[in-house]
């Protein structure tokens, strides 16, 4: 919990927050939700499905991109990797988040 609070934050270190965080356990949390969602739905479990799916993912896709966004402002690089970071996230989050 403590490292989702300093994602939230952006006290993260900007590859941290966008390939751990954004990257491999947005992509995990994703995955997980939308197998959890197909087999509620197919035991006609549609409210259940709809919290699975979306309450949980949804919440973490925004705290993932809010994360890389904040973590980007303090990145020291080169801005192109921090503008890319931020850009990357915004369209996986968005693509996670409507499939």
């Amino acid at each position: 919990m403590t490292n989702l609070v300093a994602l939230w934050r952006g006290e993260l270190p900007l590859r941290d927050a966008f390939w751990t965080w954004a990257v491999i356990v947005g992509l995990l949390v994703n995955v997980v939700t939308s197998v959890l969602f197909l087999i509620l739905i197919m035991q006609d479990l549609a409210w259940a499905a709809l919290l699975i799916g979306y309450g949980v993912s949804l919440p973490y896709n925004a705290v993932a991109t809010v994360g890389v966004w904040r973590a980007a402002v303090h990145y020291g690089g080169p801005a192109i990797h921090a503008d890319l970071a931020r850009g990357a996230t915004v369209l996986l989050m968005a693509a996670l988040s409507l499939t």
